[in-house]
């Protein structure tokens, strides 16, 4: 209690002083925080505040309360205007559609858990998954196998193997890796995506298409590509390191597995092995709602992205797709059909159908709440033109070519870790790094490669990034702890890739670059045995 005491004191310090010191900076005339530095500061100390903390909800609000003062000029109805106004008003108007989608999918977890299919599955899983790799290694799968979007991928790849993670000892964290790690790497590295789609709309060349030159930049996307390389071997393997291994110990002990605490009443309904009192749920329960869902959410998003291009080909309706109006269509639809399949199957009754609609709601809350306040975040962000800082910055390392690719990796990480979008960032790097690399150039396909690279990478180590968010709510777990264990991982990967990137620009050929890919996985996988071997002296040195 004590401790929890002194961080929230040292939270209110650092809050006290940033808001002071950005009020003096106005008082003495240098108030122009719209596209210098300043602009990062907000999103930068809301990450320090959490990470001291441990607790994101006052952390993203006092960053939104910094980066309001500065883009309201200082002034308190500017503040408060910018707070309500540009912040939470437009963030909720803005994530409306992904917001439903949340709570959707909170009350179809609900319907399939009420019903008992969860439980069906866990036995299932029981009898053919028997060991912790399998399980880890299925869990990769499954979210390799949902590549549509990324929010998707989170929160049902969470909902459906939660029970088999459970039952090896997986703590919730390492679920929430393992979840957060598949979901937007795969986005990125598949064509048809909303991934994909969001990158194809950020491109503006006379000479390529949007979705050619995400297709030609997939195989230099390192850091994707070898963060799947790291979790494969990583589960073969059977082992981790930093605070990941304290967590696993603990679980594999038969202590907590980290899963967040509900209410009674909450874990009555949302328990992830099914209800206490035997329901007639089966296996088939839980994989035709799941099946349903995928369906219906890949017609929303071709069906919304037909309505925009009129006639064409699929892959030019998903590059013009909007998942936040395609996943509330398919959702919707999925919860309707699977709610009169539960009722005709007489699992359960519709009022016991109704009780889940406000039960999901209440389990999507925590992550509602945090995506509000980051988007929040962002919009401060946007308001104080972080673009135009990161402009100026990049301008000046165009004198060295071969470094390039490296630097836009770095850069690009920086920015989506301070901004916590991925989206976001390839959206303001990708017209910069186009302008710098020649279309005839190779270099043009890696150094885009880069930006979406980092901007993953980034993403990854933030904790206000959205899909972070998803992968809390998904596993069910604390968000920080989320953040502070997957954070080594995610370095170690970024090194590696780094690496890779300084290769391909000294290569700097078509015939040579695809060297870098076969050095990064033999690079990823030595540095996992040589981490692995340090892990064991240290525990044999700690006997």
């Amino acid at each position: 209690m004590k401790n929890k005491k002194n961080t929230a004191v040292i939270a209110g310090l650092v809050f006290i002083v940033m808001v002071a010191i950005i009020l003096a900076v106005n008082a003495a005339g240098a108030g122009n925080f719209t596209g210098t530095f300043w602009a990062l500061v907000p999103p930068l100390v809301a990450i320090a505040l959490a990470l001291i903390t441990k607790e994101a909800y006052s952390s993203l609000f006092m960053g939104v309360i910094l980066g309001a003062i500065m883009a309201g000029g200082c002034s308190f109805y500017g503040t408060i205007d910018m707070v309500t106004v540009d912040g939470l008003s437009t963030s909720v108007a803005d994530n409306a559609g992904i917001l439903i989608f949340l709570v959707i999918l909170g009350t179809i977890v609900a319907l399939v858990n009420k019903s008992g299919a969860s439980r069906s599955f866990g036995k299932w899983a029981e009898t053919h998954i028997k060991t912790k790799t399998g399980a880890a290694l299925a869990t990769f799968l499954l979210g390799v196998l949902i590549f549509i979007d990324d929010y998707f991928n989170c929160l049902t790849v969470g909902s459906v193997m939660a029970p088999v993670t459970d039952s090896k000892k997986i703590s919730r964290v390492k679920l929430a890796y393992l979840i957060d790690a598949t979901a937007a790497p795969v986005c990125m590295i598949a064509p048809i995506s909303s991934w994909a789609a969001a990158v194809s709309g950020c491109v503006d060349s006379e000479k390529y298409s949007g979705i050619e030159l995400f297709v030609r930049a997939i195989p230099y996307n390192f850091y994707s590509i070898l963060t799947l390389v790291f979790i494969i071997t990583l589960s073969i393997l059977n082992f981790d390191y930093g605070k990941m291994r304290k967590f696993e110990r603990r679980a594999e002990n038969g202590g907590d597995l980290g899963a967040l605490k509900l209410s009674d009443e909450e874990e009555r309904t949302l328990r992830v092995d099914g209800p206490e009192t035997p329901n007639k749920g089966k296996l088939i329960d839980l994989i035709l709602p799941i099946i349903t869902l995928i369906v219906l959410c890949v017609w929303g998003l071709l069906h919304n992205g037909f309505q925009s291009i009129g006639e064409g080909t699929f892959i030019e309706a998903f590059s013009e797709t909007d998942a936040y109006v395609g996943l509330p269509w398919g959702s919707i639809l999925a919860l309707v059909i699977i709610i009169i399949y539960m009722v005709v199957r007489k699992v359960m009754t519709f009022e016991e159908a109704m009780e889940c609609l406000p039960k999901g709601f209440i389990a999507m809350v925590p992550a509602i709440t945090i995506l509000t306040l980051a988007t929040s975040l962002k919009s401060m962000t946007n308001a104080l033109d972080a673009s135009a800082f990161v402009d100026a910055a990049m301008s000046g390392a165009q004198g060295l070519q071969w470094l390039l690719p490296a630097i836009v990796f770095v850069v690009a990480c920086l920015v989506s870790f301070a901004t916590g979008t991925s989206w976001g960032t390839f959206g303001i790097l990708i017209p910069i790094v186009s302008a710098i690399f020649p279309e005839s150039s190779h270099l043009f396909f890696v150094g885009i490669s880069a930006c979406l690279a980092g901007a993953v990478c980034g993403d990854h180590c933030s904790p206000i990034s959205d899909t972070t968010i998803m992968s809390s709510a998904g596993a069910h777990c604390n968000h920080i702890n989320h953040v502070e264990t997957q954070l080594p991982y995610a370095l170690t990967v970024a090194a590696v890739s780094f690496v890779c990137y300084i290769l391909a620009g000294v290569l700097n050929n078509a015939n040579m670059t695809w060297v870098s890919i076969p050095v990064g996985v033999i690079l990823t996988v030595a540095v996992l045995f040589f981490i692995k071997a340090r892990t064991v002296n240290q525990a044999e040195n700690d006997v």
